[in-house]
């Protein structure tokens, strides 16, 4: 059994994304925010995509225990059993309970706890103890437990190369929660988007770079690019910010995003743009097709919720064309999702 944890209020999107994915397997809303399922999703060579799924506990459990000590107790008692001697793996510990601080504060003791016992019994699993939410290595393990009230939780262990082969749906950071970017500087929140896109991708825009930014105004997208080094493009109909645009390293094009075609590769398509959901997806798939660029980072908006089945046709569409795609709802996402990856 699987359990798939996703916004609240996406249980039923969730749940038929899984059904038109796995039209025979069973999957079932276990709580609010929390779906199971017995779907396939534990193939380390078929990646899985599933833009509603905020994190995946693969081959979870659910278990309960009376306190701190018994939830470390439980947690040790896993990784002694299952985690392979020198290989690297990481703890997620996170609340799936509550608003305030008193999830957050248990499960830092049990962290805590669970640190005491192995540096006493298995002192080399706290060597091999990744820290941090850098993208998974081939090798990495993960040990998960969400707490879904202080005494009933999820306890899920995914030994390597799983996370990696399934980080697609198995996210490096804890509860599949980025958190979101501030900087009071640039010209709109929608740059929150690219940053936690990159921070997924574990790629980020470098210097010397070159960018296309399509539908960019106000410029938010292209201000990040910028501040990185790199070479930008933007196509608008509309001028960006006043000092965007003097940029030296900023070339405006006044036109239509969607007709808009470069002359060379570029290394990064950014695409923010408001416009139908096809138009977006057949904009991605053209650019795949035709070789016009090495990642992309790409929202797909929706006005409703009647489209979102389109995010299938995008699965079997692009996924042949690229190396590496993702498709997730952003945690600064509202009603879009964010298609990104680099093409083959």
């Amino acid at each position: 059994m699987h359990w798939l944890f996703t916004d609240e209020g996406s249980e039923r999107f969730l749940l038929d994304e899984l059904k038109r994915n796995y039209p025979r397997a069973h999957h079932a809303q276990d709580q609010e925010r929390w779906v199971t399922t017995d779907a396939p999703l534990d193939g380390e060579s078929e990646r899985t995509l599933l833009a509603f799924c905020r994190q995946a506990l693969l081959k979870g459990e659910a278990t309960t225990a009376a306190s701190i000590n018994l939830w470390a107790d439980r947690v040790v008692s896993e990784v002694i059993d299952q985690i392979p001697a020198e290989q690297p793996w990481r703890l997620h510990l996170w609340p799936a309970y509550g608003e305030g601080r008193a999830g957050i504060n248990r499960c830092a003791l049990i962290r805590e706890a669970v640190m005491e016992r192995l540096k006493k019994r298995r002192r080399a699993l706290v060597r091999t103890l990744e820290e941090g939410s850098a993208p998974f290595t081939a090798q990495t393990s993960l040990v998960q437990l969400a707490l879904r009230a202080p005494e009933e939780g999820i306890l899920s262990v995914t030994l390597g190369p799983l996370p990696w082969g399934q980080r697609t749906i198995v996210s490096a950071f804890p509860e599949g929660w980025v958190p979101i970017a501030e900087d009071k500087s640039a010209p709109s929140r929608a740059f929150t988007k690219l940053v936690e896109a990159e921070q997924r991708m574990g790629k980020a825009i470098r210097k010397g770079q070159s960018c296309v930014d399509l539908g960019a105004c106000p410029g938010g997208w292209s201000y990040v690019a910028l501040a990185r080094g790199a070479r930008v493009v933007a196509v608008d109909r509309s001028e960006l910010r006043t000092d965007l645009m003097t940029h030296p390293k900023l070339h405006f094009h006044c036109g239509d995003a969607f007709k808009f075609r470069h002359d060379v590769r570029v290394d990064w398509l950014l695409c923010d743009v408001i416009a139908a959901p096809q138009r977006s997806i057949d904009l991605l798939v053209a650019w795949l097709q035709e070789e016009r660029m090495v990642n992309f980072i790409v929202s797909i908006k929706f006005m409703g919720v009647e489209d979102y089945p389109l995010i299938d046709q995008l699965k079997v569409r692009a996924a042949p064309l690229c190396s590496e795609l993702s498709l997730i709802r952003l945690s600064a996402n509202k009603n879009e999702i964010c298609a990104f990856g680099s093409a083959i």
